[in-house]
């Protein structure tokens, strides 16, 4: 299992305090992750639980947990958005941000998540299987989309390669996970 700490593009003051850590762990076609979200939390727009969680887009227009994941040596790769509320999308992309398109191989995603007065924690456990042949190294990049009571979108992320935040930049891939 290996720890990961997210930071932002920008520090907002309205979300001074609030933290953002948790851990991964990549063993055959499974994927496990898990997100911590700490501090104050009413300074953030959480939406509630869904009733009927769903496949949305646009998620990311507001506070959302997300990850990137590509084989090795590999120009195509998935973005996985990840609600609070429960809802969820994956995407696929033939190359840097060319080739959208949602991924079928995902009718769901299995993840829970728990709300406690200074901590939200999403846990997701996904099965590799539909999207790569075999066990491979994945190279991942770890995000967030955090959205202020005002509104304010803040962007936090393992590292920050360019001069704009930009979770598809190959560079913020830089979590090497072998099988």
């Amino acid at each position: 299992m290996e720890n990961f700490v997210l930071t932002p593009f920008t520090p907002l003051a309205a979300l001074d305090g609030i933290t953002l850590a948790g851990q991964v762990q990549h063993q055959g076609l499974q994927l496990d992750l898990c997100y911590r979200l700490g501090g104050d939390l009413g300074r953030l727009q959480l939406p509630p639980a869904a009733q009927q969680p769903e496949r949305q887009d646009y998620l990311w227009q507001q506070t959302c947990l997300e990850f990137f994941l590509a084989p090795q040596g590999q120009a195509h790769y998935w973005e996985f958005n990840l609600s609070p509320a429960g809802h969820w999308n994956c995407y696929r992309f033939e190359q840097y941000r060319q080739g959208m398109a949602p991924e079928v191989a995902y009718g769901a995603l299995p993840f829970q998540v728990e709300y406690q007065p200074e901590q939200l924690t999403l846990h997701l456990r996904l099965d590799l299987s539909p999207m790569l042949t075999g066990p491979e190294i994945l190279e991942m990049g770890i995000t967030a989309v955090l959205a202020a009571k005002a509104g304010d979108l803040s962007y936090w992320a393992l590292t920050h390669p360019g001069p704009v935040a930009d979770f598809h930049r190959r560079e913020s891939f830089c979590l090497a996970l072998a099988p």
